[in-house]
């Protein structure tokens, strides 16, 4: 059997399958997982990350796909984590969109990998990071994260990138729907998708009117206008994510967000690992029990979690 070391080893040297057998680990959150993450730590860090989240059917995949185009076109290694809470079995968005990349499928500068929940006890949130620098430790310089939706994992997800590209399409919702989302206060970089569409003219400009109303500081997230099915204005994409990266290390940015990240990584961790014990030390019958006393309102949920925890 191959050892964790040995594993992370051949997935360096540049082996995908070893790479697809890593990111199975951690998609599972198994002990092999761990195993693997403490391995891989201390060799990520380099690689920067692209989130690109937006609603459903705003053509992030296509995008997606020609973005790969024009990061190959440069001479630059990609790979990409396609979020998907769904179970990969079902059939879901993400594993059907992830054919739309087949254009790439022979080139051994591309990794695309799909990846959902499944057993993983953290979830996602915390699935996500460890898979980045899975591929991080693989040498690929760029990871973009691909979500399916705008849910909170999505946001969350996409969000926790270096930089974070909002795709919207013509005529897309209106100030209140953005920031309900959320996707104003994350966006590093918006893109108008389907551009060849009536009113993509007018969606830039209601874009610029709304981050004139509510961001400010060095960064504006520019907006830029794109057709995925074509490859029309991935380069002006691309240039806006470097342009980004670039203000991220002039402004020290960089360091501050990654460090954040990895402060919230440790916080979720905790949160899950108190949580996986205090499970496996309550009695099916005395959790039932102390339920059973919170649903007659009889105990306060407060004072429910402190007798179960053993502090009354």
């Amino acid at each position: 059997m191959v050892s964790a070391a040995e594993l992370l080893d051949e997935a360096r040297a540049g082996d995908r399958r070893a790479l697809a057998r890593v990111l199975s680990h951690i998609e599972r959150g198994d002990d092999e997982a761990r195993r693997l993450g403490r391995l891989a730590f201390p060799l990520a860090g380099r690689a920067t990350t692209v989130g690109i989240t937006g609603a459903p059917g705003a053509g992030k995949s296509t995008l997606t796909s020609a973005t790969v185009s024009e990061v190959r076109g440069r001479g630059d290694r990609v790979a990409v984590l396609a979020i998907d809470p769904s179970s990969p079995f079902s059939g879901g968005a993400l594993l059907g969109d992830r054919t739309r990349m087949n254009d790439h499928a022979l080139d051994e500068g591309v990794f695309i990998r799909s990846m959902a929940t499944r057993g993983h006890l953290g979830g996602l949130a915390l699935a996500a990071p460890e898979a980045i620098r899975a591929l991080d430790a693989a040498g690929y310089p760029w990871v973009l994260v691909e979500t399916v939706g705008v849910g909170q994992v999505e946001v969350e997800v996409a969000g926790a990138a270096d930089t974070t590209v909002v795709v919207v399409n013509p005529g897309w919702g209106d100030s209140v729907q953005a920031n309900k989302a959320g996707l104003m206060e994350i966006a590093d970089v918006f893109v108008v998708n389907k551009a060849d569409r009536p009113g993509a003219s007018q969606t830039v400009h209601d874009l610029e009117g709304m981050l004139d109303l509510t961001r400010g500081g060095p960064w504006r997230p520019p907006v830029v206008s794109a057709v995925g099915t074509t490859g029309e204005g991935t380069a002006e994409l691309w240039d806006a994510v470097l342009a980004h990266r670039a203000h991220l290390e002039r402004s020290g940015e960089l360091a501050t967000r990654r460090s954040a990240r990895l402060r919230d990584e440790l916080a979720a961790v905790v949160v899950q690992q108190l949580r996986t014990e205090a499970e496996a030390r309550l009695g099916a019958g005395e959790r039932e029990a102390i339920e059973a006393e919170v649903l007659a309102r009889r105990l306060d949920p407060w004072s429910a979690a402190d007798r179960l925890l053993g502090r009354r």
